[in-house]
């Protein structure tokens, strides 16, 4: 039996953010999840268009606080072990329903990498 179908992810673009609240305003919460991860993925990896600072920036104002605490644990984890592809860290999504939680620890994780307490 073969293994599960990967699919070529798209890079991201600018107007992705307004895209993920259409979604989600037609299609329902479950389409949300995946759009969420894959553009947390994007923002930490800083793919596409989040390659620009500024592009990076303006998400502040544009993506809600789960996922922004999401894409910061996900580049804390990329520190940690720079093979990790993205199935590897998913876990990383669950625990962004807690955001504040999520970005405790992405904020300890970063002080641990640079020699901070």
């Amino acid at each position: 039996m073969p293994g599960p179908r990967r699919y070529r992810r798209p890079e991201p673009r600018e107007g992705d953010e307004a895209a993920r609240d259409e979604l989600t305003r037609r299609a329902g919460s479950y389409v949300q999840k995946d759009v969420d991860s894959w553009l947390a993925h994007a923002l930490a990896a800083r793919l596409g268009h989040y390659a620009d600072p500024a592009a990076r920036a303006a998400a502040v104002d544009l993506l809600p606080t789960h996922l922004l605490a999401h894409a910061a644990l996900l580049t804390e984890l990329a520190h940690l072990a720079p093979g990790a592809n993205v199935d590897q860290l998913a876990f990383a999504a669950r625990l962004a329903a807690d955001p504040e939680a999520t970005g405790d620890l992405a904020a300890f994780l970063a002080r641990a990498r640079s020699g901070q307490s």
